[in-house]
C-alpha cells in the first residue's frame, strides 16, 4: 500500500479514535452539541488539518514523489497546490478550537479544494486510466467524503441555537432599558393628556 494510502485511512482512523476517546470521557449525559463538536473538532485536526500540511510538505518539498504518487510528471503547478494546501491545513487546525462561523469559512475553501481535486481524479481514471494510488483508491475516497461528512455535521450543528455573544446580550439589555424607559414616558403622557 502506498504513503498516500496509508495517509488518508491513518488521518481517518486517528479521528475517530480521539472522537471516540472524547466520547467516552465526557461528562453524561452527552450532548448531542458535544458529539458533533468534537466530531468536527477531530475532522479538522486529523483529515483537513495534519494531512493537508502533510500535503503541503511533499508537494513542495518531494515534489517528485509527489508527482509518481498521482501518476504524473513533476510540474512547477505542484508549489501552488503544496501552499494550497498549507492555507488549509493551518485554517483547519484554527477552526478545529474556535467557533462555527470559522469551522464553517474553512469547510468552505477545504471543500471545493477537496471535491474539485476529487473531480480531477475521476476525470483523469475515466479519460487515461490513470490508476495511480494518488489517484485512485483512498485518496479519491477522502476527497469526497472528508467534505460531505465536515458538511453534513456543519448542517446538525446550525440547528442547535448558538449562545448569545457578551455584546449582544448588552445590546439586548439597553434596549430592554430604552424599551422600558419609553413605555413609562408613554404613560406619563397619557396621563399628562387626560
Amino acid at each position: 500500500m502506498s504513503q498516500v494510502s496509508l495517509i488518508s485511512i491513518l488521518a481517518w482512523v486517528v479521528a475517530l479514535l480521539f472522537w471516540g476517546v472524547a466520547l467516552w470521557r465526557a461528562a453524561r449525559p452527552m450532548t448531542q452539541a458535544f458529539a458533533v463538536d468534537r466530531a468536527l473538532r477531530y475532522l479538522f485536526i486529523f483529515p483537513l488539518g495534519l494531512m493537508s500540511l502533510w500535503a503541503f510538505v511533499v508537494h513542495v518539498f518531494f515534489s517528485e514523489r509527489a508527482a509518481a504518487e498521482i501518476g504524473r510528471a513533476a510540474s512547477p503547478f505542484q508549489f501552488e497546490v503544496g501552499y494550497a494546501n498549507l492555507g488549509i491545513g493551518l485554517a483547519s487546525l484554527y477552526a478545529a478550537y474556535t467557533g462555527f462561523y470559522a469551522r464553517v469559512a474553512v469547510a468552505i475553501a477545504a471543500s471545493s479544494f477537496l471535491i474539485g481535486a476529487g473531480i480531477g481524479h475521476v476525470v483523469d481514471i475515466s479519460q487515461h486510466g490513470n490508476l495511480a494510488p494518488g489517484r485512485a483508491g483512498p485518496i479519491l475516497v477522502t476527497d469526497f467524503l472528508t467534505p460531505m461528512v465536515v458538511l453534513a455535521l456543519l448542517i446538525v450543528a446550525a440547528r442547535r441555537p448558538r449562545p448569545k455573544s457578551p455584546d449582544t446580550l448588552a445590546l439586548e439589555a439597553e434596549l430592554e432599558v430604552a424599551r422600558r424607559a419609553m413605555d413609562s414616558y408613554q404613560d406619563a403622557l397619557g396621563k399628562f393628556n387626560k
